[in-house]
């Protein structure tokens, strides 16, 4: 079954909660169509200028965060199984924004650009996958969800800004169409939210916003698995294995994504925990997904060719 999602009154949202009722409930194997907002919820391209003077879509609200679509709830979906979400496309819009500097953080007081900020607006084009901004400088378009999870658990209203284990502001480049993403289902129904799409990041985000853009199309299949117990996200790319840790620090972020992929390689090689340690100091890279999001992220990659 086929499902479609827009932006609207209903759909769309700017925290993650258990207790947000779902627009759509689907059945394992089922697939839905979005489109989506860019992150600040605009109308249009922004320009640059006064925060003020950035189009906004109706729904949007102060204290919201990222422009989420959802949540669906997956039929029979429990927690403590693992969401399977395979991102068959992501289509980028032909517009995107990136901010850099102008506002308080720890990041920006580190390069010296609190205070002074630019806007770099670009002009993008899904077809030859480029993307040029105002001053001619083109890059290579890979678009990906910044924002694809879960909510915790405890009622409430929860900020889209820190990632978690169960998903939310993962921000990691390598989940492109083609890829499958595993989590942890920390609610029953799931509850799956999407949004904040990138049309090009680098590892670590690190001036804070990548090239942020709506989305035309974003088609996710998803399915629920009792086979594959994971506790944080693991990814299946074309090329590769990846697990994906967070923490307030980078050594937390590092050694929880370590310990996903010692589990994983395991499980895939049918080796002791000393033996999956000896094979990832020569097989397993380990990046950073972006330092940028109060809560850190990390991701520990097993390359298909680095292991037989």
């Amino acid at each position: 079954m086929r499902h479609t999602l827009t932006p609207g009154d209903d759909t769309l949202h700017g925290h993650f909660s258990p207790d947000f009722p779902p627009v759509l409930t689907i059945d394992p194997g089922d697939t839905v169509t979005y489109r989506t907002l860019d992150c600040w919820w605009s109308a249009g391209p922004y320009p640059g200028g006064h925060i003020r003077d950035r189009p906004r879509a109706p729904q949007y609200q102060a204290d919201h965060g990222h422009a989420l679509i959802g949540p669906v709830a997956v039929r029979g979906a429990r927690a403590g199984q693992t969401l399977e979400v395979r991102i068959d496309a992501v289509v980028p819009a032909t517009w995107g924004t990136t901010v850099a500097g102008g506002w308080p953080s720890g990041f920006n007081q580190r390069y010296g650009v609190e205070k002074e900020g630019v806007v770099h607006a670009w002009t993008l084009d899904p077809v030859g996958m480029t993307g040029r901004n105002q001053h001619g400088h083109t890059v290579a378009l890979r678009p990906f969800m910044g924002v694809l999870g879960m909510p915790p658990a405890e009622p409430g209203r929860h900020s889209t800004v820190p990632p978690r284990p169960f998903g939310g502001n993962l921000d990691c480049r390598d989940l492109t169409a083609g890829s499958t993403l595993l989590l942890p289902i920390p609610v029953d129904g799931a509850l799956f939210s999407v949004g904040d799409g990138h049309a090009a990041q680098g590892d670590g985000e690190v001036g804070g916003t990548a090239i942020e853009c709506p989305m035309d199309e974003v088609t996710l299949t998803f399915d629920v698995r009792d086979d594959f117990p994971v506790t944080g996200p693991v990814a299946r790319t074309a090329d590769a294995w990846l697990t994906l840790g967070v923490g307030a620090t980078l050594d937390d972020a590092t050694f929880m994504a370590l310990d996903s992929m010692l589990t994983l390689m395991q499980r895939l090689h049918g080796v002791s925990r000393p033996d999956a340690v000896a094979l990832a100091s020569v097989a397993v890279d380990v990046r950073v997904t972006q330092i940028v999001n109060q809560t850190v992220g990390a991701h520990a990659v097993l390359r298909n060719d680095a292991l037989r």
